[in-house]
């Protein structure tokens, strides 16, 4: 008898093992209320609010007349937008009115803004960029096939200059000067082309405003 009992467990328990592999896996557990994931598009615990646009120039350029600037004005759009310096020096700005920009740094200007705007507004938080450079530049003339203006970037030098206005096949560059108006005088600079080109910063001078590049 007990023979017989010992046969038929042997032959149903492999049908009771694959019965219990055939079973589902249980469901996870729900996460718990401290666990629970955030809001889509909701800001990590602890995070800041991201910066203000640094703009594309340092805080170090002086604004000049002509120049487009932009100033922002946080939480307060009827008093932000771009503006354009006036040859007299002068932004417009709601609430305030005419506003001295030219010969500040941007840096310089906002502060000047955020003092004027606390009579009207509480704590207001400015910021100001140059988003186009009008008011520096220098010139070329003669034998260079851009004559005229050139935009004066920071730091541009007398090399990257005549790149810009592109030699002509008869430019005379022992001959070249640069004329710069310094002290109430006028200047003539000689060029020393081929000293630049091998690398010597003494002869790529680093140009001011109003310099002109004169290739015979």
């Amino acid at each position: 008898m007990k023979v017989k009992l010992l046969l038929i467990a042997a032959l149903l328990s492999p049908t009771l093992t694959c019965e219990a592999q055939d079973q589902p896996s249980p469901p996870p557990a729900a996460p718990s209320s401290t666990q629970a994931a955030s809001p889509a598009g909701a800001a990590a615990p602890g995070a800041t609010p991201a910066p203000l646009a640094a703009g594309k120039l340092a805080d170090t350029y002086v604004i000049g007349a002509t120049d487009q600037i932009e100033v922002s004005v946080w939480k307060e759009p009827a008093v932000s937008g771009s503006l354009l310096v006036r040859p007299d020096g002068m932004i417009t700005m709601a609430l305030l009115g005419d506003v001295q920009a030219a010969g500040m740094t941007p840096l310089d200007l906002g502060a000047q803004i955020t003092v004027r705007l606390r009579k009207f507004l509480q704590d207001p938080v400015v910021n100001v960029v140059v988003v186009a450079i009008h008011s520096k530049n220098i010139y070329a003339m003669g034998e260079v096939l851009k004559k005229g203006p050139i935009e004066l970037t920071p730091g541009m030098t007398l090399l990257q200059a005549m790149a810009q206005a592109q030699l002509t096949e008869y430019a005379n560059v022992k001959k070249a000067y640069i004329l710069r108006d310094e002290g109430g005088k006028r200047l003539r600079i000689p060029i020393h082309y081929k000293e630049a080109l091998k690398g010597n910063p003494v002869y790529d001078l680093v140009l001011k405003v109003g310099d002109t590049i004169v290739v015979p």
